[in-house]
């Protein structure tokens, strides 16, 4: 999948606007800071990244509270809502995006099954937004199809609120 055109995009909007965009990853496991690395001269809008995979990791890196994982699970808008505003307070980044599904093929449930995936972007002075998405596949399919929904998302979102 090539996403060039939608991370010149990014970067083009980013770099306007003098912001820089941080990750907090789970179910794409780094792959869209990876994509954002891929970019020569992604040092001037990429901050950094928060790969979370584990709950704990959650709570630990980006402020997740036990509480929320408990009550509504790692895959949820509360915990992607927490995972995208902790990224922010603990880097210095201005725009957030954090990412959280269950990519396959097992770990789905009824409730919540494979292809599920919850995305937040969030900003130093904006409101945060969610999405929960749907996609079809296999693990690699849906996490590529994660972060180009991602990455639109925070295009969307930036052009929105900047």
């Amino acid at each position: 999948m090539n996403l060039e055109l939608e991370i010149n995009q990014l970067s083009t909007q980013l770099i306007k606007r003098r912001l820089s965009i941080c990750t907090a990853e789970s179910c794409t496991g780094g792959l869209i800071a990876k994509l954002f690395t891929d970019k020569s001269g992604s040092s001037d809008w990429f901050d950094c990244a928060f790969i979370s995979y584990t709950n704990a990791a959650k709570q630990l890196m980006l402020g997740v509270t036990k509480s929320t994982l408990e009550s509504s699970g790692a895959v949820s808008q509360p915990t992607v809502i927490e995972m995208a505003e902790g990224a922010i307070n603990k880097s210095n980044s201005k725009v957030s995006i954090a990412i959280s599904g269950v990519a396959g093929p097992g770990g789905g449930t009824k409730e919540k099954p494979v292809g599920m995936v919850w995305i937040s972007w969030a900003g130093k002075h904006y409101e945060t937004e969610t999405q929960c998405y749907y996609f079809d596949g296999d693990r690699d399919s849906i996490r590529y199809q994660a972060a180009r929904a991602a990455i639109k998302g925070v295009i969307k979102y930036i052009v929105k609120n900047a």
